[in-house]
C-alpha cells in the first residue's frame, strides 16, 4: 500500500498545476460548506437562547389540558389553579435537570395614559425567576442589553415593561404612570396604576405597539385571580428537553394532573421556519459544491489518462491488472481529496478567525438593534465533509479510470 502512495503522490507533484487547481477547488468547497453551516448555526443557537433565555419561556412549558386548542375562546376555564401550580411545581423541582418552575399568565386590555387608550397583550412572570432565566444565556444573547431602565422586581408589583412601540403611542418613558384596565375572571371591569421601569424592543414587529410585561402577581390582580395559565420549565441542558418532558408526562399522569407539556420548538414557530429555509440554503449550497469536486476531479483524472495512456499499456504490459489501474487512480483522488479537504480545513479556520478579528454586525429579523455576526466551528459539519470529500474524490475518478483500463494494451502503447 506505501509503494502505491508513493506512486500517486508522484504522479499529482508531477501534473502539480493540474493537481493544485483541484486541491484549490475541494478546499474552497469545503471551506464554504462549513463556514456557512457554523453561520446557520450561530443563527439557530441564537434563536434557540433568545426564545428559551432572553424571552423566559424555559424548555418547556406546562398547560392545562385543552389551553392550546380552545384557550383563545374561553382563556379563564383553561388555567392552573393555586393548589395545581404549586403540585406541578413541587414535582418538577425533584427532579435535579430542572433549574426553575415558574408561573406565567397572559393577559390584555386597555391601557392609559390619562388622554389616550389603546390596547395591550402583556403576559405576567415572576421578575426574580426571569432574571434568574435571562442570566443563564451565552454567547450573542447573553451579552445583549434587552431593556432600557430598570429590572422589574418581586417587591414591586406595579412596575412594568411596555415594547418600545407602545411607549412611543402613549408617550410614555421610564418612570412614568399609567393605568391598565382589563375584565378580571368573574365579568367585572378592574383598573390599576402602574410605573413604567422599562422599555423594550418586541422580538416581534408585529407586537411592538401593544406588548406589556409585568410581575405576576400585577397581571393576577388586573384579573382578580390566583391562577397561572402556564408554568414554564428551565433545565439545566438543552439536550435533556424530550427525556425530561416523557418523564414529567408519567409523573403527572400519576398525580392526576390533566395537562399538556410542549417543548420550546413546539412553540418557536418562527425557529422552526428558519431553520426549515436555511437547512435547504444549505443543501442549496452544498449541491454547488458536489458539482464543484466532482468536475473538477473528473477533468484532472481524465487529462491525466489522456497524457499517461502509453503509461497505462506498459503497466497493464507488466501484468498489472485492470483493477490495479482503477486503484492507482483512486489512491491518486483520495490523496487530492485527503490534501483538498485539510487544505479547506485550514481555510475554514482562517475565515473563522477573520470573522474574530473584523467582529462584523448585522440587524437580524427578530432584533431590531444591530449584534455581532458570528460564525461557529462545528466538529461535526467538519467531520462529515471531510470524509464525504475524499469519498467523492475517489468515486468521481472510477468511472473514467476503468474506462482506460479497459482499453486494450496494444493500442495503450500505440496512443499518441
Amino acid at each position: 500500500m506505501i509503494t502505491w502512495m508513493k506512486i500517486a503522490i508522484r504522479n499529482i507533484v508531477k501534473n502539480r498545476r493540474r493537481s493544485l487547481f483541484t486541491i484549490l477547488a475541494i478546499a474552497v468547497g469545503y471551506a464554504a460548506v462549513n463556514v456557512f453551516g457554523g453561520f446557520t448555526e450561530y443563527i439557530f443557537k441564537s434563536l434557540q437562547d433568545s426564545f428559551i433565555y432572553a424571552q423566559g419561556n424555559g424548555h418547556l412549558t406546562i398547560f392545562k389540558k385543552g389551553f392550546l386548542a380552545q384557550g383563545k375562546l374561553d382563556p379563564f376555564q383553561f388555567m392552573l389553579s393555586e393548589a395545581e401550580t404549586e403540585l406541578i411545581r413541587e414535582l418538577c423541582r425533584k427532579d435535579p435537570r430542572v433549574m426553575v418552575v415558574t408561573p406565567q399568565l397572559m393577559i390584555t386590555g386597555l391601557i392609559s395614559n390619562g388622554s389616550v387608550s389603546t390596547i395591550f397583550v402583556g403576559v405576567g412572570r415572576v421578575p426574580s425567576d426571569l432574571t434568574f432565566v435571562r442570566s443563564r444565556a451565552t454567547g450573542m444573547i447573553g451579552r445583549l442589553k434587552l431593556y432600557e431602565g430598570r429590572n422589574l422586581v418581586d417587591e414591586v408589583p406595579h412596575g412594568v415593561g411596555l415594547s418600545a412601540g407602545l411607549a412611543k403611542k402613549l408617550d410614555l418613558h421610564q418612570g412614568s404612570e399609567a393605568i391598565a384596565m382589563s375584565p378580571t375572571i368573574h365579568g367585572q371591569i378592574n383598573a390599576l396604576d402602574m410605573q413604567v421601569f422599562q422599555v423594550f424592543h418586541s422580538p416581534y414587529e408585529e407586537l411592538d405597539d401593544k406588548l406589556l410585561m409585568a410581575p405576576l402577581d400585577f397581571a393576577q390582580s388586573l384579573y382578580d385571580t390566583t391562577s397561572a395559565d402556564r408554568i414554564t420549565v428551565l433545565l439545566t441542558e438543552d439536550r435533556s428537553t424530550l427525556p425530561v418532558k416523557e418523564h414529567f408526562e408519567r409523573i403527572f399522569a400519576d398525580a392526576g394532573l390533566d395537562v399538556e407539556l410542549m417543548t420550546w420548538k413546539d412553540l418557536s414557530i418562527f425557529y422552526v421556519k428558519v431553520k426549515d429555509m436555511f437547512d435547504i440554503i444549505f443543501l442549496f449550497i452544498f449541491v454547488i459544491v458536489f458539482v464543484i469536486v466532482v468536475m473538477s476531479v473528473v477533468n484532472t483524472v481524465s487529462m491525466a489518462i489522456m497524457e499517461r495512456t502509453q503509461e497505462i499499456g506498459t503497466l497493464r504490459a507488466l501484468g498489472l491488472k485492470r483493477r490495479g489501474i482503477v486503484k492507482l487512480f483512486a489512491i491518486e483522488s483520495s490523496v487530492l481529496g485527503l490534501i483538498g479537504s485539510l487544505v479547506g480545513i485550514v481555510f475554514t479556520f482562517v475565515g473563522w478567525g477573520l470573522v474574530k478579528v473584523i467582529e462584523p454586525s448585522w440587524i437580524p429579523p427578530n432584533i431590531p438593534y444591530r449584534v455581532p455576526l458570528e460564525v461557529h466551528l462545528v466538529p461535526g459539519y467538519m467531520a462529515v465533509s471531510f470524509v464525504f470529500l475524499i469519498l467523492l474524490s475517489v468515486l468521481s475518478a472510477i468511472l473514467p479510470a476503468r474506462k482506460a483500463a479497459l482499453k486494450g494494451i496494444v493500442d495503450a502503447l500505440g496512443h499518441v
